[in-house]
């Protein structure tokens, strides 16, 4: 198969879908993309991508969008990702995240696509007892969220034992920031990443911050987790890709993380310094289910793929998602001609 073998991305206009489509297509990939618009933006998808607006788990408009684009691989990001969410509603994340990535692995199956990569996290671990987390900690999700996302990795590996398909799942920790040209970002209302709520304070679009819990075991007794910049992660995607095509009997699963945590305090500070501010901070009790520190060993993905992170600080992943939370409102006022270059099939 050719190296440059088209791909299909799916949720590709979402937060880090649009930067996997933008990391592929820097790199000389052909990509199409299929998002149902539920939480994406059609602005996300660039001019002279092919658009397909539809359901990951429409058989007939899968089928149809591997012959026309002549798919040879998938980047599956479609799916529902608010973790308090899927404990209120966890149908919806059985049947978002589990039911119809089995109807998108079963017509890719059916269509012979031999590559797959999957958007995991480390949701799939649950509390576990020691960090930095290996790919061997034991996986046990305290929420339908990282229960939907461990399933599916479950399905990629029985699908992948007995039909010629190798896929590769990306298991993420704490994605922040933006494309550093500001072509992409997280555009979501009402999102509930700590980067995004600060971002959102610091330029007058919230009033505060608010901080869940002061009396963790770390150092300033806010949790810690391993905040990695997505344009990072989504070339960790590509070089997956290009790894599974080199070796198509070897399938993959690692982290995605740098292997360093920061507290909420300490990304809240850091905001104060890109933008020489004070954000508002509120104290409140701690949610259910977080752990004190979540941080990924980076060691596996490090030796298996030639991955060296560009945007591993802080402060660039700040200023980042900063300088896209100033551009976001002309995206969100009205899409330009260009922008609507290619409407959805």
């Amino acid at each position: 198969m050719d190296r440059k073998t088209p791909v299909l991305v799916t949720g590709g206009a979402g937060y880090i879908g649009s930067h996997a489509v933008l990391a592929l297509l820097d790199a000389g990939w052909p990509v199409a993309v299929i998002d149902d618009l539920s939480t994406g933006f059609r602005f996300a998808v660039p001019p002279g991508v092919p658009f397909y607006r539809g359901d990951v788990a429409d058989a007939d408009l899968l089928a149809r969008i591997f012959e026309e684009q002549r798919i040879g691989a998938v980047m599956h990001f479609a799916g529902s990702v608010v973790v308090p969410e899927s404990v209120a509603d966890p149908l919806k994340y059985y049947d978002n995240n589990t039911a119809k990535s089995r109807a998108l692995i079963a017509a890719v199956v059916a269509a012979g696509v031999p590559h797959m990569i999957f958007s995991s996290t480390a949701a799939t671990y649950g509390m576990p007892d020691v960090s930095p987390v290996r790919e061997d900690t034991p996986q046990h999700p305290i929420n339908p969220y990282g229960w939907s996302k461990l399933m599916t990795e479950r399905m990629l590996a029985d699908t992948a034992a007995a039909h010629p398909l190798n896929y590769c799942a990306l298991r993420y920790f704490n994605v922040a920031g933006a494309d550093p040209q500001a072509r992409s970002g997280q555009s979501t209302a009402g999102a509930t990443h700590l980067l995004k709520v600060a971002c959102e304070a610091a330029t007058g679009k919230r009033s505060h911050v608010d901080v869940f819990g002061t009396d963790y075991a770390t150092p300033d007794g806010t949790g810690v987790r391993d905040y990695i910049h997505v344009s990072d992660l989504a070339e960790a995607h590509v070089l997956a890709l290009e790894a599974l095509i080199a070796e198509p009997a070897r399938s993959l699963t690692m982290n995605c993380g740098y292997g360093r945590g920061f507290s909420v305090r300490e990304v809240l500070d850091a905001v104060d310094r890109v933008t020489g501010g004070t954000i508002e901070r509120r104290h409140g009790p701690r949610r259910a289910g977080d752990p004190d520190s979540l941080v990924a060993d980076p060691a596996l993905i490090r030796a298996t793929l030639p991955w060296r992170p560009r945007h591993a600080d802080l402060e660039r992943i700040v200023s980042h998602a900063l300088q896209w939370e100033r551009v976001l409102g002309e995206h969100l006022g009205g899409e330009s001609p260009a922008l609507r270059a290619r409407p959805a099939a």
